[in-house]
């Protein structure tokens, strides 16, 4: 019985400690919950691009690039500053008209989109996280 008590709580730890890692830690990307002409009004606002990704709630890429780059404390750190960040399911609500309007061809798609609406710069796939920086920067000197 003491075996047992003493094990429970280092169970529980083990678990507690895996499940957190790779998982949202409260510093990567914080995507607007909104919207998109209220993403769009707000990137006027504040004078800033946004960031949109498109994915597809089957799509395996779509499920890394939200684990492992969207949750990157310095990927988030830079869009956070920088960006408006919207994601949008392209099956589902407004993802569909905006995957037809943006002619995207897989999933997931990241647009950077001016403050009116402009299409800046398309990137197609997973892409890790210094990538995914250097993506951001370029799009943001455009």
């Amino acid at each position: 019985m003491k075996r047992l008590l003493i094990l429970v709580p280092i169970i529980i730890c083990c678990v507690l400690a895996y499940s957190c890692n790779g998982r949202d830690n409260g510093e990567g990307i914080k995507f607007f919950k909104g919207t998109w002409a209220e993403a769009l009004a707000k990137a006027k606002a504040e004078h800033k691009p946004i960031l949109l990704d498109i994915y597809a709630s089957w799509c395996g890429p779509c499920k890394m690039l939200k684990k492992e780059t969207f949750t990157d404390k310095g990927v988030g750190d830079y869009f956070n500053a920088n960006y408006i960040c919207v994601s949008v399911d392209g099956e589902k609500g407004e993802g569909p008209g905006l995957a037809q309007q943006f002619n995207i061809s897989g999933y997931p798609t990241l647009i950077v989109v001016n403050k009116d609406g402009g299409l800046v710069n398309l990137q197609v796939g997973f892409v890790p996280a210094d990538e995914l920086l250097e993506f951001g920067k370029k799009s943001f000197r455009n």
